[in-house]
């Protein structure tokens, strides 16, 4: 049960329960004010508990450790650091990086001033209601700080938090956009790395976590409650949310890195090590330290903490970070793993939203395609050969046409029906929509690394210029090509997702590894937003809604028909033409609940304009659903180069401008 660990009020005080199995003994401090309180706890098994008369809402508190200080056998137990509960949910103030927090027993002082405490809270569980996000619906990427900080129609007070979202304001252009939920990027408490104070700079994107419940105060200052009002909020509105959760490391990192909570309270069990080497962290993350996600230890917490996202909270699901690390074993990757199996069977979980960041950075970590039928799975083959279409890179249409149909080379096969794909151009980790036009290599100088950090290999292009400029020639470009690239996303079959601020062409300088930066060049800046751009994303989505366009379905022949721009049909040698730019999709209907009426997305990737021909049915006659394309005659469209049209089918008698329903 969830009450068996953490802090749970009880009539008569509270009671105090934490998990170790090399600990020898485990005290809890409360406080009042400055001033501390231990009590020691006693064991059974591997549970240290006692119930402390007296106490209730409101108190603070954490734990203290004792045992065996021998790193080189992973045992890291020191009476001076103060730990944060796993099952804390809710911390008094935000964590702080103190070189302090790593000292080595005996080296040190005590670290209870330094950092946080818990607060015990007793929380009324919702009732459950299914998600409002299904596939196939538009996933909307949020940084909840950077996003809401320079809004001028939120109150300042609010700005940079949780609440912020349940704005007016905020709501209205989420539905105007046609958002199914929102991926609030990672919210509960993290820690800076400890490189950044140095440099001025703090983490912005939060994924560097140490409690896995308890949310980051800067973003929640009024705690679970502000999240739960927040989600009733949006889900009023007809959207859902989507936390993104990051269970594969924590900011304890590596051997030099803080004892905060897990590391001092049973290091061997949390994290993976070495085989035959206990003092050597697994580091499958980048970040120093690896979760062990087969112990039992492990995926109880997991699963406790997304049961009290869904109990408390009521939110859609969740997407995980790094998640092939969720079903890493000590064999490598297992797609049945424990935990997944878990999540599937358990009541509160088995019909929340699941998706997949599926890779990690060790052996055998890329693991797109191969996660459970529960999970859907973020698509850098969709992200990656878009980008290269829209580059100029040859041979790439028969690509595209594979992930504008829903990638069935990577989610079919095996008698499956449906894609788990979810379509990206851009995230938080990459350069911005409009950067991918605007620069050819990335340009991170502000993280004060020398530009090492951040991938260097963008698959993006300038138009010309490196950057700003003021040449109108390469402006237009630039934002052809920003069209380009949403009409590809919101003409793709299966679930998208689109980072915000993209379609309003935000930019971030060319920084393709953003997540130091708490400043403007992270901050989405409302008056400087691209409305044409904007509009023009808006009118994609109004088309895409309820359309064929949302089914999770793969085509077979029956449902899609591949033409040249000749109307004919194309041929092997045509798709494996390398010079070849422009080709059709033919659908037999855009609506998902009606008949007749049929859709095409015309595709020119050449830098000219491009005559189109598409077949015509009697008493019917094709008009143009977005910009892109202009009519010559009843069965021929010019497309404008580099961009993609949608056109549709409509009855000659009825004929007036296509609203997308």
């Amino acid at each position: 049960m969830t009450d068996q660990l953490g802090a749970t009020i009880l009539p008569e005080g509270i009671r105090f329960a934490v998990r170790s199995a090399t600990a020898s003994r485990i005290s809890v401090s409360i406080f009042d004010g400055d001033k501390e309180a231990t009590h020691e706890l006693t064991r059974e098994d591997d549970i240290f508990s006692a119930t402390i008369p007296g106490l209730g809402e409101g108190t603070r508190y954490g734990f203290r450790a004792d045992g065996d200080y021998d790193p080189w056998l992973g045992l890291w137990f020191d009476p001076d650091k103060f730990l944060i509960d796993p099952y804390a949910v809710e911390i008094d103030r935000p964590y702080v990086y103190d070189g302090r927090l790593a000292t080595r027993r005996g080296e040190g002082e005590d670290t209870a001033s330094l950092m946080p405490k818990a607060v015990a809270r007793k929380l009324e569980p919702l009732t459950p209601m299914p998600p409002l996000f299904q596939p196939g619906g538009l996933i909307y990427e949020v940084p909840v700080r950077a996003f809401t900080m320079l809004h001028p129609e939120v109150p300042m007070k609010l700005r940079g938090t949780i609440a912020a979202l349940a704005q007016p304001a905020i709501i209205k252009h989420l539905k105007k956009l046609g958002v199914s939920a929102v991926e609030l990027m990672p919210i509960t408490a993290w820690i800076d790395e400890r490189h950044l104070p140095p440099l001025g700079l703090t983490n912005a994107w939060g994924y560097n976590p140490v409690s896995f419940m308890a949310l980051d105060p800067r973003l929640a200052p009024g705690g679970l409650i502000e999240l739960r009002d927040t989600v009733a909020a949006l889900r009023e509105a007809g959207i859902g949310v989507i936390l993104d959760l990051v269970f594969n490391h924590t900011g304890e990192s590596d051997v030099q890195g803080p004892t905060l909570s897990l590391r001092g309270l049973d290091n061997p069990a949390y994290y993976r090590h070495a085989t035959g080497k206990p003092d050597t962290l697994i580091n499958d993350t980048g970040t120093g330290n690896t979760l062990a996600c087969d112990h039992p230890a492990v995926r109880q917490l997991v699963l406790d903490s997304l049961r009290h996202f869904v109990r408390y909270a009521g939110v859609d699901g969740f997407r995980f970070d790094l998640a092939s690390i969720l079903g890493r074993t000590a064999s490598g990757f297992d797609p049945n793993a424990c935990l997944f199996e878990e999540m599937r069977r358990d009541e509160l979980l088995r019909d929340r939203v699941l998706i997949a960041e599926p890779w990690d950075i060790g052996p055998g970590g890329y693991q797109l395609g191969h996660f459970p039928e529960a999970f859907l799975e973020w698509n850098d083959k969709y992200r990656d050969d878009v980008r290269r279409f829209w580059r100029g890179d040859p041979g790439m249409i028969g690509r595209l046409a594979t992930r504008l149909a829903g990638s069935s080379d990577v989610f079919g096969g095996e008698g499956k029906s449906h894609t788990r794909t979810v379509n990206f151009i851009a995230a938080h980790d990459g350069m911005t929509l409009a950067d991918i036009t605007a620069y050819e290599h990335k340009h991170n100088e502000a993280n004060g690394e020398e530009n090492r950090d951040g991938h260097d290999d963008n698959i993006s292009w300038n138009n010309g210029v490196e950057g700003k400029t003021n040449d109108a020639k390469i402006l237009i470009h630039r934002d052809n090509d920003r069209r380009a690239l949403l009409a590809t996303l919101f003409a793709s079959r299966g679930t998208i997702m689109l980072t915000a601020g993209d379609e309003s062409g935000r930019t971030q300088r060319g920084n393709n590894n953003a997540y130091a930066q708490d400043n403007e060049i992270a901050w989405f800046d409302w008056e400087k937003r691209d409305i044409g751009l904007e509009e023009f994303a808006t009118h994609l989505s109004r088309l895409r809604a309820g359309s064929a366009l949302t089914s999770t379905e793969f085509l077979s022949e029956h449902d899609v028909e591949w033409l040249t721009e000749t109307g004919a049909p194309m041929t092997e040698s045509e798709w494996n033409d390398a010079e070849r730019r422009c080709f059709t999709m033919l659908m037999p209907t855009l609506s998902k609940t009606r008949e007749g009426g049929r859709f095409a997305i015309l595709v020119n990737g050449d830098w000219r304009a491009a005559a189109f021909s598409l077949p015509l049915s009697e008493g019917l006659v094709w008009e143009v659903a977005d910009t892109q394309a202009g009519l010559i005659g009843g069965r021929v469209l010019s497309v404008h180069g580099r961009s993609i049209a949608l056109v549709v089918e409509v009855n000659m008698k009825e004929q007036e401008p296509y609203d997308g329903s």
